[in-house]
C-alpha cells in the first residue's frame, strides 16, 4: 500500500515496492543530461506517464530540493520514494540513482588511471577537455540567465569571480560573504533580491494521480519530535561510525579520513549544483592534498559528464585516483585502494542529501504552498554564477596552454572548443552529442598529427 493512514481512500490507486524498485533501478541507468535532463525524465515518467505524483506535489517537492545544498535530481527522487514508501522507498530511490554511476565511474576511472597514456585514449580525451570547457560555460550562461535578473545580482556575480580568481578566496568563505549580503539585502532592499527563477506553481493537470493535489499526507510524512530524534541520532552514527573507523585505522590525518572529511565539507557547500562546488574540490583535492592534477581533474569531469547520474558523482573520480596514485593498501592494491576511496567518498557526500530529505520532508509536507527562494539563497546562486564563470577560465587556461602561457597555444583545442559552445549555446545540442563529436575530433587531431 502506498499510503497508510485512515484518510487513505481503500479504493486508490497503489504502486508496490516492487514496481518501484524497478523503476529507480531503470533510472540510476538512463539519467543523463545532467538536472534539468535527470528531473525532465522524472517528469515524463511519474507525473506525465505513470500519473504516480500530481503536477503541483512534484513541483513543490522540487522546489523544496532545489533549495538545498546537493544534487536536486537524486534528492526529487529520494522526496518522492520516501513520500511513496516511507523511508525504505526513500533510501531506495536515492541509492539507486546513485549506485550505477558509481559502479560504471570506479570501471572508467581505472581505465583511464591504467590505459590512458595510449595514443587511442589520450586522442578522444584531447577532444573531450574543450568541450568540457564549453560545457561549464554554458552552466554559466544557463544560471546567470535564471539568477542576474538586476544590477545588484550582477554586482554580486562579480564580486564572487574577483574573490575566487584575484583573492583566491575559500569557496566556503564566498558562500558565508554571498549569504551574508542576501540576508542584509533582503531587509534592506527585498525586490533586488527575490527569487529570478527556478520552478512556479504548477499550470497543467495530467489526470488522476496517486499522490493527487489533495491526497491526504500519510502519517509517516507527517512531523514528528520523535522520529525527528531517531533520525538525527541514525545519521550521526552513519557519520560518525566510519569517520572513527577511518580515524583508528589510518589515523586523522591520514588519506582516507582526510577523504571522508574533506567530501562532508563539499555535501554541504553545493548550493548551484556541482559545477558550483567543483572549484572548492579543486581548491582541495588538486592545490591542497594534491591528490590528483588539474588535468586529471578535467578529465574526471568529463567522465562525469558522459555517465548516468548525478554530475557531483565526479567526486568518485578524485577519491578513486586519490587512493590509487597514494597506494592506500600498497602497490600490490591499487585498484582495491581507488575502488575503497571511490565509494567512501560517494558516502559522505551523498549522506547528508538522504538526512535532509527524511528530515526537513515532513515540515514541507505541512503546507502545500509553493516554496520560495530566501534572500540569502538568492544572493549565494548570483554569486555561484561567479564561481562558475572562473571555474570555465581556470579550465579553459588548462586546455588552450597546456604548458603555460609561455608554452604552445593549442589552435586545435580552441577550435573545438569554439565548436562545443556554439553548439549548446546557439543549437542547443544535448552534452552528450557534443562530447562524442568533440571526442572523434580530437582523436582525428591526434592521428593527424601523427602521420
Amino acid at each position: 500500500m502506498t499510503f497508510s493512514g485512515p484518510e487513505t481512500d481503500p479504493d486508490a490507486p497503489v504502486v508496490t515496492r516492487a514496481e518501484a524498485f524497478r523503476f529507480w533501478l531503470k533510472l540510476g541507468f538512463i539519467s543523463f543530461g545532467g538536472p534539468a535532463g535527470q528531473i525532465a525524465i522524472m517528469h515524463t515518467e511519474l507525473v506525465e506517464r505513470r500519473r504516480w505524483i500530481s503536477e503541483k506535489r512534484f513541483l513543490h517537492a522540487l522546489n523544496y530540493c532545489m533549495v538545498l545544498p546537493g544534487p536536486e535530481a537524486q534528492q526529487l527522487a529520494t522526496y518522492i520514494g520516501w513520500l511513496m514508501h516511507r523511508t525504505w522507498g526513500g533510501v531506495v530511490a536515492g541509492a539507486l540513482f546513485v549506485l550505477p554511476s558509481l559502479f560504471i565511474l570506479i570501471a572508467l576511472s581505472w581505465v583511464y588511471i591504467a590505459f590512458g597514456h595510449l595514443p587511442l585514449v589520450e586522442g578522444l580525451f584531447y577532444g573531450i577537455k574543450p568541450a568540457v570547457t564549453a560545457i561549464v560555460l554554458q552552466a554559466a550562461h544557463r544560471i546567470g540567465s535564471r539568477a542576474l535578473k538586476n544590477n545588484l545580482m550582477w554586482g554580486i556575480a562579480g564580486a564572487a569571480f574577483v574573490a575566487i580568481f584575484a583573492l583566491q578566496l575559500p569557496f566556503p568563505l564566498i558562500v558565508a560573504g554571498a549569504a551574508l549580503t542576501g540576508y542584509l539585502g533582503g531587509r534592506l532592499a527585498p525586490d533586488k533580491f527575490r527569487a529570478g527563477g527556478g520552478h512556479g506553481a504548477a499550470d497543467k493537470h495530467y489526470g488522476p494521480a496517486v499522490i493527487d493535489d489533495h491526497t491526504p499526507t500519510p502519517e509517516h510524512a507527517r512531523f514528528s519530535r520523535g522520529r525527528l530524534s531517531w533520525l538525527l541520532l541514525a545519521g550521526l552514527l552513519l557519520w560518525l561510525g566510519p569517520m572513527a573507523l577511518l580515524c583508528g585505522l589510518y589515523g586523522w590525518n591520514g588519506t582516507l579520513t582526510q577523504m571522508g572529511w574533506f567530501f562532508t565539507k563539499a555535501a554541504l557547500l553545493t548550493f548551484g549544483g556541482a559545477y558550483a562546488v567543483l572549484p572548492y574540490v579543486y581548491q582541495g583535492a588538486v592545490g591542497h592534498y594534491g591528490w590528483l592534477t588539474p588535468t586529471q581533474m578535467i578529465d574526471g569531469l568529463a567522465l562525469g559528464e558522459t555517465t548516468p547520474g548525478p554530475l557531483i558523482m565526479v567526486v568518485a573520480f578524485v577519491g578513486f585516483v586519490g587512493g590509487y596514485v597514494t597506494q592506500v593498501f600498497g602497490p600490490e592494491q591499487q585498484f582495491l585502494a581507488g575502488a575503497v576511496a571511490a565509494t567512501l567518498v560517494t558516502w559522505f557526500t551523498f549522506l547528508p542529501s538522504f538526512l535532509f530529505i527524511l528530515i526537513g520532508g515532513p515540515l514541507v509536507e505541512a503546507t502545500h504552498n509553493d516554496l520560495k527562494f530566501t534572500a540569502p539563497l538568492t544572493a549565494i546562486t548570483a554569486a555561484v554564477v561567479g564561481v562558475i564563470l572562473n571555474l570555465a577560465l581556470f579550465f579553459g587556461y588548462h586546455v588552450l596552454w597546456p604548458k603555460g602561457f609561455d608554452g604552445v597555444f593549442e589552435w586545435a583545442s580552441a577550435v573545438i572548443a569554439l565548436a562545443a559552445a556554439v553548439a549548446l549555446l546557439k543549437f542547443k545540442r544535448g552534452v552528450m552529442e557534443v562530447i562524442a563529436a568533440s571526442a572523434v575530433a580530437g582523436l582525428a587531431v591526434k592521428l593527424l598529427a601523427g602521420l
